[in-house]
């Protein structure tokens, strides 16, 4: 009998352990005010607004150019670079036509064509442009260069374009 006794003080004692640990456990929580998640702003939006007006200015620009520029080319000789510009954020493609001298700008980047001419190999032609790639983005005085080279057409992953938002990317040249 003594047996059954120590059982049962051993389940009472166990019970009162998990009840009072219990009540115990509920004293202990506090509360925290809620955050409005509409308020917070990721950390890669600090400059939001910035970038915002910078491409709202180019694309306002580039309407005025593209009604321009039409009536240009049927005046001018000159040389252009056909550009394929890629934002890897939202997937969207622009084509760029860059006369050789002229800077436009896509996103925060300013793209200015120098040179574009045909690379004549005894087995195949290959268009190839010389670009300076400048990223305005960045809030330090020294605008260093992105990119400042030849490109090639058929193999634009030789000489690439590094940006971790932005993909540039020749087509073609006009009027060579």
């Amino acid at each position: 009998m003594k047996l059954g006794n120590n059982k049962l003080y051993f389940s009472i004692f166990i019970f009162f352990f998990i009840y009072s640990s219990n009540t115990l456990a509920i004293d202990k929580i506090e509360s925290v005010p809620l955050i409005n998640l509409e308020e917070l702003s990721p950390t890669f939006e600090e400059e939001k607004d910035e970038l915002e007006k910078i491409d709202d200015q180019n694309n306002s620009l580039n309407i005025i150019e593209n009604t321009t520029e039409e009536k240009i080319i049927k005046k001018n000789d000159k040389i252009y670079i056909n550009i394929k510009a890629l934002d890897k954020v939202t997937a969207k493609t622009s084509d760029i036509r860059l006369a050789i001298g002229e800077k436009k700008f896509f996103g925060s980047l300013e793209i200015k064509g120098l040179k574009c001419q045909l690379s004549e190999d005894s087995e195949f032609i290959d268009t190839v442009a010389y670009l300076q790639v400048k990223d305005l983005a960045s809030k330090d005085n020294n605008q260093v260069f992105l990119f400042n080279g030849w490109t090639f057409a058929s193999s634009p992953t030789l000489q690439s374009i590094d940006h971790p938002i932005y993909d540039l990317w020749i087509t073609s040249c006009e009027n060579i």
